[in-house]
């Protein structure tokens, strides 16, 4: 993309760990202007989130959500850096912040008076639980508390987190698109339609989509399925003779193809499984003869098969394998899922500090 469409936007991110700089690496990825203010010292928790580290000494969890931004290190107690804080707001468009409850206020940094100061600043706030709780947002604990973990895993096996900090990475992009919003219609917005707040906990519940909307329509609690589906039968994950591959059949003429292709003329034919509802009631019997048919040829004959005859299936890979399908790098990392660019890597700690401290914005 050359044309980035938020060139000219200036954010202001005084987040740390994964949410927050989550969200403005994409507003930095899609053009806007990135000033990261870091603690002196020790900057980002996640600048020491490691191994590993890479030569230059930054950790790989840092370097994954901070490209595309300037840092500066400010005391915010020293009232000289806060007042070069307060001059660089009063020529921001965005600020995005996950201070503890009232942290801001406590230095002078009062949300409400800034907002009305400055009528086109929008100021997005990042928490764990919302505005009326102060407890710390941690994936982990969204994780639990969001229903999550008693979804996930094996139905006989214990409570099982998400391998990735999913919550923190989709409470980010939530954050991301309500900007976007609010950049777009800011003209109309009042301070307080310009203040936004995303929370871990409400992104994650958000995020149970179907699985909250079976046990609202249902009123049964929802359990663990393993790689199974509650919904959709067959669409799990079967051992090959090899190695695993997994079955994602989402329609009835999919089903048909997938029977046909596995050799299993009986089962594409018999009416008591033509339908979805029909299979999800026969689980067991589906399941067991997929599962004994598939253990007797290679993952990749399989997958062959199936694909010839459009059915969704794949091999579980590894993340190195996976990796090599899309441009990544171990300095920037992935790129950009919304067509936006690298244009710089992640800061060292204070690395533009003079620069801004001297120019502010005209970098």
């Amino acid at each position: 993309m050359t044309n980035l469409p938020l060139r000219g936007v200036r954010v202001l991110d005084l987040t740390r760990v994964l949410a927050g700089p989550l969200c403005t690496m994409m507003l930095g990825d899609l053009g806007a202007e990135v000033i990261k203010v870091e603690r002196p010292g020790g900057g980002d928790d996640t600048r020491g989130w490691g191994p590993p580290f890479a030569e230059d000494g930054q950790s790989a969890y840092f370097r994954s959500v901070n490209r595309n931004k300037r840092s500066i290190a400010l005391e915010l107690s020293d009232e000289g850096d806060r007042a070069l804080l307060l001059s660089l707001l009063a020529a921001a468009d965005v600020l995005v912040e996950n201070f503890p409850k009232g942290s801001l206020a406590r230095y002078g940094l009062d949300k409400e008076q800034l907002l009305a100061q400055n009528p086109r600043l929008i100021w997005c706030t990042l928490s764990g639980f919302g505005p009326a709780s102060d407890r710390p947002g941690y994936d982990f604990v969204v994780q639990a508390e969001a229903g999550w973990m008693a979804i996930t895993g094996e139905p006989e096996g214990a409570p099982m987190k998400c391998g990735v900090a999913l919550a923190d990475v989709l409470a980010g992009k939530d954050a991301a698109i309500a900007i976007l919003a609010a950049l777009s219609g800011r003209e109309r917005g009042t301070p307080v339609e310009r203040a936004l707040h995303i929370s871990l906990n409400h992104s994650a519940m958000a995020a149970l989509v179907n699985v909250a909307q079976n046990t609202l329509v249902s009123g049964a609690e929802a359990g663990r399925w393993g790689n199974a589906h509650p919904n959709l039968v067959p669409y799990q994950l079967f051992q090959a003779a090899d190695a695993p591959i997994v079955l994602a059949v989402g329609t009835d003429a999919q089903w048909v193809a997938a029977a046909t292709a596995l050799h299993l003329p009986e089962f594409s034919a018999d009416p008591a499984l033509a339908t979805n509802a029909g299979r999800v009631m026969h689980r067991e019997r589906v399941v067991a003869a997929l599962a004994s048919q598939i253990a007797t040829g290679a993952a990749a004959d399989w997958i062959a098969r199936l694909e010839a005859a459009r059915v969704p299936c794949g091999r579980v890979r590894s993340v190195r394998e996976a990796l090599a399908d899309v441009p990544a790098s171990p300095v920037t990392g992935v790129a950009s899922a919304v067509g936006g660019t690298v244009r710089f890597p992640p800061p060292a700690l204070d690395a533009d500090g003079e620069t801004i401290r001297g120019f502010g914005w005209s970098l």
